[in-house]
């Protein structure tokens, strides 16, 4: 058990608090430890540019990150010989991310085989 834990069951042998306080202080210790653990799994923005001349782009950002930009980013930035990237509108993408979108949010597959692929993670 962690200190903390340990020094309210010691409170509570004491007489000094009740098993309701013990019980109230044990899970706000509980939950500040679960936030530690959520901010350490933090959620990752990935573009995959898969180009069909060979010029493949892996690029991985923290969402925080991003979001710290606002309305900076409003497309995804040109890679030569790939096309589709202009039409992917970035604040679209990160309003959608801030209210909770997981997974694949972009797939393009042009008929020149070029793949683009936004994945928040």
């Amino acid at each position: 058990m962690n200190e903390e834990v340990m020094k309210v069951l010691k409170m509570v042998e004491e007489g000094k608090i009740d098993s309701q306080k013990a019980a109230e202080l044990i899970s706000l210790f509980n939950s500040k430890e679960q936030e530690k653990i959520n901010e350490t799994k933090e959620k990752m923005f990935k573009i995959i540019v898969k180009s069909s001349k060979g010029d493949n782009v892996n690029i991985n950002v923290p969402v925080k990150f991003i979001s710290t930009l606002g309305t900076a980013i409003k497309k995804l930035p040109k890679v030569e010989g790939v096309e589709g990237l202009e039409e992917i509108d970035m604040q679209a993408i990160l309003k959608a991310v801030s209210e909770g979108l997981e997974g694949k949010i972009v797939d393009i597959k042009s008929e020149n085989g070029d793949i683009v692929e936004v994945v928040v993670e």
